[in-house]
Order: C-alpha cells, then structure tokens, then sequence
C-alpha cells in the first residue's frame, strides 16, 4: 500500500476553498472510485490555518500511476492553479 500526504498551502481560506470545490464537484467521488483507491481524505492542521492535508491511499504503485495518468489530474491541476496553491508531498510505502 501506498500512502501520499499531499499539504496544499494557500491564502485567505483559499486551500478550504479548493477542498470544498474538490468534493462538491465529483472529483474526490471519482477519484475514490478508482480501481485501486483506498482513500482519499481531506485534513484540517490545527496550527496552520492556511493549509490543507490530504490523505491518498492506493493498493499499489500502478494503481497510483494510472491515476496520474487520468483525466481527472488535469482538472485536480487546473483548481490547484485557481486557487494559487503550493504544494509539500511526502510517499509511504508498506512493505511486506
């Protein structure tokens, strides 16, 4: 199992913002939905108002690749630059 935490940094609320618009439009109904997926989970930090955790699990690293590969990256790109965000990725792997 794969896990990627993805932190995704903003302004003025506008990492929320890009959370609400993520659920609100399908895109993490879809994305859930992947063949693969175990999770996917958004995350408020306590002490850092301006960002936003994401939590994405996936069964394997091919799983994870055609998830990239999807259409679906093009749209989580283009609200990523609607709402001018940054982001700070950290990769886990379980190992058997």
């Amino acid at each position: 199992m794969l896990v990627i935490n993805i932190y995704y940094t903003g302004v003025n609320g506008s990492a929320k913002e890009f959370a609400k618009e993520m659920v609100e439009s399908g895109v993490v109904d879809r994305v859930r939905a992947e063949v693969g997926n175990l999770g996917y989970n958004y995350f408020f930090p306590m002490d850092d108002p301006e960002t936003v955790l994401l939590i994405d699990k996936w069964e394997s690293q091919e799983a994870l690749d055609k998830h990239h590969k999807s259409e679906m990256m093009k749209e989580i790109a283009e609200l990523r630059d609607k709402y001018h965000l940054h982001m700070r990725v950290e990769q886990f792997m379980e190992r058997k």
